[in-house]
């Protein structure tokens, strides 16, 4: 049997594409695709996107459930999940640039006008639009964790005035950035963004936050940038916001069902710009190193940086 066996497991990706890196980062690791490989049931890991629920459990050794990105939530949803694993999350520098390089383009490019800009030129239109300042225009960042911290520098960094919010404080926070936390501040904090980005873990407790509520708490007329989970988001809610004028725009990357059917009301909505879940992505060599340290962790008996707490979701 080899020193470290590891499973793959998505029930949408094709997980195969880690295998050779793993064994190219440690000879001695043998990978195995899926729960009903030979051998699976001895992995000491499963590496993770999206399993299908119940699979977890099939896995008995298991002492690391390791996610592919950020999130955690695909795995946390297995009512199955073993309490006997540690289960960790990425965290990759290179992925919080991605992020912070999305957010800016979104923000840009509805603040700026870049979307009636490009119907002109279409039609070989030369057209004016308003020119805003960015410190003018206030961005509100929704969960205020390593990624949105990395966001609102970036957006700061360009001049728009930003602000956070996360359900309890923030213990880093950028300077000259004011931060608000809890329901009691979540009012306050809405009513100072011109747009919105939601970057919240997905919990039981953040499940449907944008919702009516949020998006009525909004001042007329802001823009949604929506790159957290699909379960954040009341599609029905968001649809009344932006057909009644309450919100102008939206720019969605993630989604409760993906692929976004062919047929969904986002794909033709003329306030809506629909991107298919490319915010960022993890370095497939940070997903393999961060796997292996963690699981070297987990052996020493410590608790690796990078693990959550199943109970906070995150």
């Amino acid at each position: 049997m080899p020193a470290t066996r590891i499973v793959l497991l998505s029930r949408n990706l094709d997980m195969s594409f880690l295998s050779p890196e793993f064994v190219a980062a440690d000879p001695e690791v043998e990978v195995l695709v899926g729960v009903d490989a030979p051998g699976a049931t001895d992995a000491d890991v499963a590496v993770c996107w999206n399993p299908l629920p119940g699979d977890l459990s099939r896995l008995p050794r298991l002492r690391l459930i390791q996610s592919i990105a950020a999130g955690v939530d695909h795995i946390l949803a297995d009512p199955g999940l073993p309490t006997h694993a540690t289960v960790c999350r990425v965290i990759d520098p290179g992925m919080a640039a991605g992020m912070s390089a999305y957010v800016l383009w979104a923000v840009i490019h509805q603040q700026r006008h870049f979307d009636r800009y490009l119907v002109s030129a279409a039609q070989r239109e030369w057209r004016e639009q308003p020119i805003r300042s960015p410190r003018n225009h206030r961005v509100g960042i929704a969960g205020f964790g390593w990624l949105g911290s990395g966001c609102a520098r970036a957006l700061q960094a360009v001049g728009y005035d930003v602000r956070g919010w996360s359900r309890t404080a923030a213990r880093t926070v950028p300077p000259g950035i004011a931060t608000f936390h809890g329901q009691a501040q979540r009012e306050a904090f809405l009513a100072g963004c011109d747009t919105l980005v939601c970057m919240l873990p997905l919990t039981d407790d953040t499940r449907g936050f944008i919702g009516t509520p949020v998006l009525q708490a909004l001042p007329q007329g802001a823009h949604l940038v929506h790159v957290g989970r699909g379960g954040h988001l009341v599609e029905a809610d968001l649809l009344a916001a932006l057909d009644s004028g309450r919100l102008a725009s939206a720019t969605l990357d993630t989604f409760a069902e993906e692929p976004l059917p062919r047929a969904h009301p986002f794909w033709t909505h003329p306030k809506i710009i629909v991107t298919p879940h490319i915010a960022s992505r993890t370095d497939r060599s940070q997903i393999v190193r961060q796997t292996l340290d963690n699981l070297a962790t987990v052996r020493q008996g410590r608790v690796p940086s990078a693990a959550i707490d199943p109970n906070r979701g995150y």
